[in-house]
């Protein structure tokens, strides 16, 4: 579908959805994006859902600003996916022992690995630079450098909530490995101090809304934000990558008769902020579930766990600054999915896929998700689908 304006107070509001569809709650959020000063604007993607402060499936375009909670707390979160020489043939009827498998090599949870992981014992994983990002840890907000051996320690780990490892299978029978995940713990919490810093600062005591406070260029604020952003962007790649030499690790040896080999990764961020550059102007565009969808440039967006991912290559439309979403986005709160589905609903919704069916993980039952092929079909000038995923094994927190 082409995009529909809503007017803004300074930009007007483009729409890959309905708006009429769009909760009241996420509508006044968008309006009070708009409002921002530095504001030059605003996409809003098929999966848009209320957010702190910023809802969850939009793309803020400011110059010389950036607003932290629009970032989101789980800074760098996003999508890793590679596509393997397995086909559906290879796999046992059983796939129990499988997903035990991916649980005892990944933590989940809350959970983290008794000691760090050494990145060069993973069979060809790439270890370039490793050393000179945690030296960087050194300069993040002191706040939080008593993190350091936990953040070591959940460096290739899942967390919980949405997050996930899949095993799947496209429509020609190929298996991909796919995940999902962000910064951890360390993340959130550098997102939370600088949100802090943000709120106090004197130009934003008059904002419509206290999380939409800012950082503003060239100032001692701004600087220190940017370092612990880029740094946590970077752990939570470096994090997915961690986690899929993991994973991959696993299947070598579970299928060791087949020999599996490895495509090139896909990874994708849709939890950031990156700078980039539209109709003349340097910007930085925050991404708060959205993913960045250049010509040619791969992405992926899931569904939910029952429901299956795609596999996209974007197609460069400016219009949206180069983005799409990121998943089916929900379609109700964790707290009301709790309260409608049950977990019968849960195994009925989830049949076919080997899966926690526990009440633990009825708020991600993939009926409080959008449907996925509606959100895809909202964004055909967005991406094209390179492949349709089905997954077979989900690992979640």
């Amino acid at each position: 579908m082409a995009y529909t304006e809503v007017p803004g107070a300074r930009v007007p509001i483009r729409m890959w959805t309905d708006p009429s569809t769009v909760e009241g709650g996420a509508m006044q959020q968008l309006r009070n994006v708009s409002t921002l000063p530095w504001i030059k604007g605003l996409a809003v993607m098929p999966d848009v859902h209320y957010g702190k402060g910023a809802t969850v499936g939009s793309v803020i375009a400011m110059q010389g600003a950036v607003c932290p909670a629009a970032v989101g707390v789980d800074i760098g979160c996003g999508m890793s996916a590679v596509k393997t020489s397995l086909t559906a043939d290879d796999l046992p009827g059983d796939l129990s022992r499988l997903r035990s498998r991916i649980e005892q090599a990944i933590p989940v949870g809350r959970g983290m690995h008794d000691e760090p992981v050494d990145p060069g014992r993973l069979h060809g994983f790439p270890v370039s630079g490793w050393d000179d990002f945690w030296a960087r840890f050194d300069g993040v907000a002191d706040a939080v450098k008593f993190r350091r051996e936990r953040a070591r320690k959940q460096m290739g780990s899942l967390g919980s909530g949405n997050h996930f490892v899949e095993f799947c299978i496209d429509a020609f029978g190929s298996v991909w490995l796919m995940l999902h995940s962000g910064s951890r713990n360390i993340g959130k919490e550098l997102a939370e101090f600088h949100i802090g810093q943000a709120q106090k600062l004197p130009h934003n005591q008059g904002l419509v809304d206290r999380d939409l406070a800012v950082f503003i260029a060239d100032t001692p604020q701004m600087a220190a934000y940017r370092h612990d952003l880029f740094w946590a962007q970077e752990y939570a790649k470096r994090n997915r990558a961690l986690m899929m030499g993991l994973f991959q690790d696993v299947v070598r040896k579970e299928f060791t008769k087949a020999k599996p080999t490895f495509e090139p990764v896909i990874s994708c961020h849709h939890n950031y902020v990156a700078e980039e550059r539209y109709e003349g102007m340097d910007l930085l565009v925050t991404r708060k579930g959205a993913i960045r969808a250049g010509a040619g440039e791969y992405g992926i967006i899931p569904g939910s766990m029952g429901t299956g991912s795609y596999i996209v290559k974007g197609l460069g439309n400016a219009a949206s600054f180069n983005s799409a979403s990121h998943g089916a986005g929900r379609r109700m709160s964790r707290n009301a999915a709790k309260r409608r589905f049950s977990t019968r609903d849960l195994e009925e919704q989830t049949r076919g896929v080997e899966c926690r069916k526990d009440a633990g993980v009825v708020d991600e039952i993939p009926g409080a998700y959008k449907p996925i092929e509606q959100v895809i079909e909202q964004q055909r000038d967005l991406v094209e689908v390179v492949a349709q995923l089905k997954q077979v094994v989900c690992v979640k927190g």
